[in-house]
């Protein structure tokens, strides 16, 4: 073997695996919260809203919230304006889940305090595959909603 045939083989090798190490296949969920809001409560319950953007190659799951607001905080699907308790939501690859008004939230039962317009209310986003990440709701007049302005 001559040593030009020897180096192509190195560099192809090379090249190879270079590529491999590049695919995209595998990759992680790169999650970002944006839009967090709490209407400001009435009584001794209350619900957040937010949405989850996931810039990633896989998908996540958004599986539990807590808050020091309360020690009773859910996650609800809203289907036909009925509500459910669920244990979890997809946070799918290249996109959102979108927590709203009149859909899918986060349920904080017997407050601790009755936080009001202008503070925040300090959550913990726990996910499947991701760390926790920490949001602060900013508390918004009792009938703000995002959508309609």
């Amino acid at each position: 073997m001559n040593r030009r045939t020897v180096l192509a083989g190195v560099v192809a090798l090379t090249t190879g695996l270079t590529l491999a190490g590049c695919s995209t296949s595998g990759g992680k969920p790169e999650l970002k919260v944006t839009g967090a809001f709490m209407p400001q409560p009435v009584n001794d319950m209350a619900a957040g809203f937010l949405v989850v953007q996931n810039s990633g190659d896989s998908s996540d799951r958004l599986t539990s919230v807590t808050s020091p607001l309360s020690d009773d905080v859910t996650i609800h699907r809203t289907t036909n304006q009925t509500m459910r308790m669920v244990t979890s939501f997809e946070v799918p690859a290249g996109g959102e889940l979108d927590l709203e008004r009149g859909g899918n939230h986060i349920m904080f039962m017997k407050l601790k305090q009755q936080p009001r317009q202008g503070e925040k209310v300090s959550v913990e986003l726990h996910f499947e595959k991701t760390d926790p990440i920490k949001v602060d709701l900013p508390v918004k007049e009792t009938t703000h909603n995002p959508k309609k302005q």
